[in-house]
C-alpha cells in the first residue's frame, strides 16, 4: 500500500497535464514518500488521454482510467477514490488553480489528528464576478439549510485518511456531491488557507448550467428544505385564496361594483397554478433522484486502464 494516493479528474486539459505533472512529481519526490497519480480521463475530446498514456509508459508511479464517456467531475472523482491504493488520498483538479505545493502542508497537518484537511480560498483569480457571487450564496445557503456543517469558500482539493474514502466508497448514490458527502461522514476535519490562482490553460469544463445542476444536487441530497417549503407555499396559498373568496362574497352581496369574469379572480387563479407547478417541480426533482438511484446503473464505464 502506497502512503499517498493523489486523485486528478481530466476532461480536456491538454495544456496542463504536462505542468501539473512536473510540479506534483516535484512536491512529492521531496516529500520522500510513496506514492500514485491516479488520473481519470472523464472522456476528453482532446489529446488528454495520449499525454496521460505518455507519462504513464514512462512513469510506474502514473495510473490511469479511461471513461467511455464525460460522465462528469463528481463521477471522475469517484472513480478515481475507488481505485487508490494510499494510506491518505488527495484530490486536486488538472487547471492548476490549487497549488500542488500545498500539499506537504496538508499531509502534515493530518499528523494532528485529523482525518481530513481541505484547502480553503481565501480569494479566487480570474474568476467572474457572477460566478463568485453565485458560489457565495450557494454555499452559504446549503450550509444554513442542512443539519451539519459544510466548509464555505472550499472546492474538491483536500487530503482524507484512507478509513474516509472507505466509507465514500459504500455510498452509491448517482448524484454524487462530495464535499457535503465527506462533511456528512464527520470525523476531525480542519483547514489550511489559500489564494486560488487563474487557471493555466484551456477552458474551464464547469458551465454555468453544470454549476446550476451541481448546486441542486448539492441541495437535493442534503436537505429536505425545499419539500417543506413547498408544504409552506401550499398552506400560505390555500389561506390567500380563502380570503379572496371571502372578499368576493362580500363585494357579490354588499356591492354593486362587481363585474363578471373578475380580474382578481383571473390573477388569483394564475398566481396559484404557478404555485402549483413550483411544487410539483420541486417534488419531481426528489422522484428523479429516487428513479435514477432505484435503476442501479453503474456510475461509471471503464474503456481501458492500467490499474490493476
Amino acid at each position: 500500500m502506497k502512503d499517498l494516493s493523489v486523485v486528478i479528474p481530466i476532461y480536456n486539459e491538454e495544456e496542463n497535464i504536462q505542468l501539473l505533472y512536473t510540479r506534483v512529481k516535484g512536491v512529492l519526490d521531496k516529500m520522500e514518500v510513496s506514492y500514485e497519480l491516479v488520473f481519470v480521463n472523464d472522456g476528453s475530446k482532446d489529446q488528454s488521454l495520449s499525454l496521460i498514456e505518455g507519462l504513464a509508459a514512462h512513469d510506474n508511479t502514473v495510473k490511469y482510467i479511461d471513461f467511455s464517456r464525460n460522465f462528469g467531475h463528481q463521477i471522475a472523482v469517484t472513480a478515481g477514490l475507488d481505485h487508490t491504493s494510499g494510506n491518505r488520498v488527495v484530490i486536486i483538479d488538472a487547471d492548476l488553480q490549487d497549488p500542488p505545493e500545498l500539499i506537504p502542508d496538508m499531509y502534515r497537518k493530518m499528523d494532528e489528528n485529523y482525518q481530513v484537511v481541505y484547502a480553503r480560498r481565501i480569494n479566487r483569480k480570474g474568476e467572474r464576478f457572477l460566478k463568485k457571487t453565485t458560489a457565495k450564496i450557494f454555499y452559504r445557503t446549503l450550509s444554513s439549510i442542512t443539519a451539519f456543517d459544510i466548509p464555505l469558500d472550499a472546492g474538491d482539493f483536500r487530503i482524507m485518511d484512507r478509513k474516509v474514502v472507505d466509507v465514500l466508497k459504500q455510498m452509491p448514490e448517482q448524484q454524487k456531491f462530495l464535499r457535503g458527502q465527506i462533511s456528512w461522514i464527520g470525523f476531525n476535519q480542519t483547514y489550511i488557507e489559500y489564494d486560488r490562482e487563474e487557471r493555466h490553460g484551456g477552458q474551464t469544463g464547469y458551465t454555468y448550467k453544470k454549476m446550476f445542476r451541481f448546486a441542486l444536487d448539492g441541495i437535493t441530497s442534503f436537505s429536505n428544505l425545499p419539500l417543506k417549503v413547498a408544504s409552506l407555499m401550499g398552506f400560505i396559498v390555500s389561506a390567500m385564496a380563502f380570503i379572496i373568496m371571502l372578499y368576493a362574497l362580500y363585494i357579490r352581496f354588499f356591492h354593486n361594483d362587481y363585474v363578471q369574469g373578475w380580474t382578481s379572480m383571473i390573477i388569483s387563479i394564475m398566481f396559484i397554478g404557478g404555485i402549483q407547478l413550483i411544487c410539483v417541480g420541486i417534488i419531481g426533482e426528489y422522484i428523479s433522484r429516487i428513479s435514477t438511484n432505484v435503476r442501479q446503473r453503474p456510475l461509471y464505464i471503464t474503456n481501458k486502464t492500467n490499474m490493476k
